[in-house]
């Protein structure tokens, strides 16, 4: 191999390739865009700030691209609805509505005023949390979910609150829908007269089965209040307490088009796809039918996929192995643009029409905030409104993904992402495959994304390989393959982690011998689980795992509750599964080192997981690593933690597979070392 002047590359083993990306990299001045909206006077989005302690902090960009902070060095804008938030801001016209983390009461910022809270103080702090809202269109009243937590009790509902703070303190929000377990994307009508929302029950999560209700608002001099509030499409509701059923379809982002039209996405046909729905029948057509999935799982608020004009015209967007498209639909009018971005989320329009906003996917290069300029032939060009960090990397070093299927179980194939090793400076053996990561998504019901990840580069540029798993029961192939999880996590997720890592390296890509899995979250729960049920992979990293899955059952958050009761059975009747799946159950599997991360201030996977698998490590002598952060929540967010978790990673690698890699400060601490048989 040799670099762009011709010259052969010096030989370096795989793994020890020196890197120009450090741990600090992946957060030292690295803002990222999480959310995007079109205002009438400019752009808004939010970006996460690792290095400020992984804040996320609200910009304004002016038509003639001036971009300011919006909020105080203070503010974190997130809220914590189901835990993991999303929709924690939104604008109408120059005013922003924003959750504050700290707090999480909402308020009210306009230019060149300070914020204004426009909810009460709650009895302790953060016991009453927003989201997802909407302005009425006369301005007098903000409509969002809100989340209480009084003691165990925690009720989800939509509320209506003055969006203007009295003189008099700020009054109790009203209550327009109360009774489901869950509620989501309450959307105003343009004449205000109606609100859509989506709500749905236990065990269900949304991409499983929810229901997209319809109800009249009215006005008085105490507030709006709604009438004739009845269901539409989807699941009917039932008691608290009582089983929903997991068919159905999984219907969400209900949007009224400038002309009064309900639209909705639902995955009727297996796809996520954009609907026109009857008012009055709540039939639903479809906008385009497509084989593709026009959004993704809603674990947060606040998704867009698509979004309309006065005209009549709609756009959506999808991605499929070649990347994102945006489409053009007006009348029997269809375009597609093929994007240059492996997706786009956050599609919004401005209230003029004449700009539409996304945050970008990129391969090679951090996500963007793109806006396209649009007339009567629809987007002309697109421009990247934000600054969009430079890694100064040698495109020759940069991993491109490779969409890959693969044999696994049973005859099924199952997807991944494959990155192999790439530097512009050094090359590997000719007799030497390099070590390979599988990873492993949390969820488990979400997916791998070919987007840039620096995080993913700082492997490869050391010479490891690694392919991001879309196991069965992942996002993005339809419903079949998203239920193919459905009573089998543990089992099918582990088969497809398996199974890629044997295809990978009976491609010849990979080093047999040097096999390790990692993931978070529900990764790490299928991390354990290989590892304890397994012979496959030589090593392991779980980021804040699941070990005892009748603990999580017991013990997490009412998003989550009933989730395992569609992955693995309901509980308690299904004890004995739980059991039998859980990676406690299978100690006498585990002899093959692992590294756990862990944060103290988990309350999706609480801190006792961990430390019962770790417990259990060092009852049998099996070598690993145990790191506990403070003030870390569900993943890691803080810039010291990061660096300290991903460093502490590499040198684990680097200890069992006996190689050491290139620029590591100190080696991490490994119990039970000296019994490490030389690789």
């Amino acid at each position: 191999m040799n670099d762009s002047t011709g010259t052969q590359l010096p030989v370096v083993p795989y793994g020890t390739w020196p890197s120009p990306i450090s741990a600090a990299d992946l957060v030292s001045g690295v803002v990222r865009p999480v959310e995007a909206w079109p205002g009438d006077t400019g752009t808004w989005w939010s970006q996460s700030r690792p290095d400020q302690g992984g804040r996320e902090q609200l910009v304004f960009r002016t038509a003639d691209g001036r971009v300011t902070d919006v909020l105080g060095p203070d503010w974190n804008v997130r809220t914590r609805v189901h835990e993991y938030g999303g929709g924690g801001w939104w604008v109408a016209g120059d005013v922003v509505f924003a959750v504050n983390w700290d707090d999480q009461r909402l308020y009210r910022a306009e230019p060149g005023k300070h914020p204004v809270a426009i909810t009460p103080t709650p009895p302790t702090k953060a016991a009453w949390r927003y989201a997802d809202g909407r302005l009425t269109p006369d301005g007098k009243t903000v409509i969002c979910v809100r989340e209480t937590h009084e003691g165990n009790d925690v009720r989800n509902e939509i509320v209506a609150i003055p969006a203007v703070p009295g003189d008099t303190g700020d009054p109790a929000p009203r209550v327009l829908v109360s009774g489901a377990d869950f509620v989501a994307a309450p959307r105003i009508s343009p004449d205000g007269q109606h609100l859509a929302w989506i709500e749905w029950q236990h065990p269900n999560m949304p991409w499983d089965s929810t229901a997209l209700w319809i109800g009249e608002l009215v006005a008085s001099d105490a507030g709006l209040s709604m009438v004739d509030a009845h269901l539409l499409a989807g699941a009917q509701r039932v008691g608290h307490g009582r089983a929903a059923s997991r068919d159905g379809q999984s219907l969400m982002q209900p949007d009224f088009g400038p002309d009064g039209q309900l639209h909705v996405i639902s995955d009727t046909s297996q796809w996520w796809n954009v609907y026109r729905v009857d008012d009055t029948s709540g039939d639903l057509a479809p906008v385009l039918p497509l084989r593709h999935e026009v959004g993704s799982p809603a674990w947060v608020f606040g998704n867009s996929n698509y979004a309309m004009d006065a005209g009549g015209l709609t756009w959506l967007t999808y991605s499929d192995d070649k990347g994102a498209n945006l489409v053009r639909l007006q009348d029997d009018s269809i375009q597609t643009e093929a994007l240059p971005f492996p997706s786009l989320n956050q599609l919004r329009l401005s209230p003029d029409g004449s700009r539409l906003t996304a945050i970008a996917a990129q391969t090679t290069s951090e996500p963007a905030v793109v806006e396209f300029q649009v007339n009567e032939k629809g987007a002309l060009a697109w421009t990247v409104l934000n600054e969009v960090p430079d890694h100064g990397l040698d495109p020759a070093g940069i991993s491109v993904p490779q969409h890959v299927t693969f044999p696994s179980v049973g005859g099924r194939n199952a997807h991944a992402l494959l990155y192999l090793p790439a530097s512009a400076a050094v090359r590997g053996p000719q007799n030497e495959r390099p070590p390979l990561i599988v990873t492993v998504h949390g969820g488990p019901t979400s997916a791998a994304s070919s987007a840039f990840r620096l995080r993913t580069q700082y492997w490869t540029s050391r010479g490891f390989a690694v392919i991001d798993v879309n196991y069965g029961g992942s996002t993005g192939y339809g419903r079949p393959y998203r239920k193919l999880l459905d009573a089998s996590w543990g089992i099918v997720d582990v088969e497809d982690a398996c199974a890629a890592a044997l295809w990978v390296a009976a491609q010849g890509l990979a080093d047999p011998a040097r096999l390790a899995i990692r993931g978070g979250s529900a990764g790490g729960y299928t991390v354990l689980a290989a590892l304890a049920t397994r012979n496959v992979f030589t090593a392991g990293a779980s980021l804040y795992g699941v070990a005892d899955l009748g603990a999580l059952a017991r013990d997490t958050h009412k998003f989550e509750s009933r989730y395992l009761d569609g992955l693995v059975g309901p509980w308690p009747q299904a004890e004995k599964i739980y059991t039998e799946r859980s990676p406690l159950s299978h100690i006498d599997g585990f002899d093959r080192p692992l590294i756990v991360l862990q944060g103290e201030e988990d309350e999706v996977v609480p801190p006792a997981q961990a430390e019962m698998i770790v417990a259990a490590l060092a009852a049998k002598k099996v070598p690993h690593s145990y790191l506990l952060f403070p003030g870390e929540q569900h993943g890691f967010r803080r810039a010291e933690n990061i660096i300290r978790a991903t460093e502490s990673e590499l040198s684990f690698y680097g200890q069992v597979f006996g190689f050491e890699p290139a620029n590591l400060p100190e080696p991490v601490p490994i119990r039970f070392a000296e019994t490490l048989k030389p690789n």
